[in-house]
């Protein structure tokens, strides 16, 4: 197969991706040759994402949008069928959470991640279907979290919605497998981002973290995002159902 390592000519929707990984995985599809669609909330981080590609800036397009509202999903991608008609990637990127003891969440509280982590990702994707299955070599990308593999001191929550999109991908590998359309999970440790650094401020916490880690360091966001880009390639063709651990050994650790 020829130039396999390459994503040129591919469309790709990245939710998510004004800042941290989804931003990472915006900045890895464009260098790779994609056409790459952002979503995010913020207008003013998303107008200075999409200046920072002004080089091509045709290759790059954007919408605010808030993907806990259902209606906002569907405008999404309404936009992508009209602007392209099929898509070959789609990743799930958007996430959120909220660190309490079970008995302290309140029920917005749980429908607020539910409706981030789970519920967006499952709706993007069953509302995208028919665009994924016209590219003929589709791949979905959802990133979940190690928090979806093991406990972690990150709430209950949290590791409910990662694990159940973990259970989303393989269900949908199997079942979309005949329209061609690839679904794979990624699993990251802890990962150099506004949102992880909140914690990761917390020195003990650091060192914690740090000690239960192999590779004996925090991930950066392009480690992510070369995973995610490997996966969304002619390269991993023959990959689905799979769930990969960014964590730098997290999860293999013993003691």
């Amino acid at each position: 197969m020829k130039n396999k390592w390459t994503l040129a000519g591919k469309t790709a929707l990245d939710t998510g991706a004004t800042k941290g990984i989804g931003l990472a995985i915006a900045r890895e599809f464009f260098n790779l040759g994609a056409a790459v669609y952002l979503t995010g909330r913020d207008k003013v981080t998303m107008d200075a994402v999409i200046k920072e590609f002004d080089a091509r800036v045709d290759q790059v397009d954007g919408s605010i949008a808030d993907l806990t509202i259902v209606e906002d999903r569907k405008l999404i991608c309404d936009d992508i069928i009209r602007k392209w008609g099929k898509l070959d990637i789609l990743v799930n990127n958007v996430g959120t959470n909220i660190r309490k003891v079970t008995t302290a969440f309140k029920r917005e509280d749980i429908d607020k991640i539910f409706e981030t982590n789970l519920f967006a990702a499952y709706d993007m994707s069953r509302m995208l279907f028919e665009p994924l299955k016209k590219s003929g070599n589709a791949s979905i990308i959802n990133i979940s979290s190690v928090g979806g593999l093991t406990s972690l001191k990150t709430g209950s929550v949290y590791g409910m919605t990662k694990a159940a999109l973990i259970q989303m991908t393989k269900n949908l590998a199997c079942e979309w497998a005949g329209s061609n359309i690839r679904v794979n999970a990624i699993a990251p440790w802890y990962i150099e981002t506004s949102l992880a650094m909140q914690v990761l401020k917390n020195l003990d916490y650091l060192k914690e973290v740090i000690d239960r880690t192999p590779l004996r360091r925090i991930g950066q966001p392009y480690e992510v995002a070369a995973a995610t880009a490997f996966l969304a390639m002619p390269a991993s063709s023959y990959i689905t159902g799979q769930c990969i651990a960014v964590d730098g050994g997290f999860t293999i650790y013993g003691f």
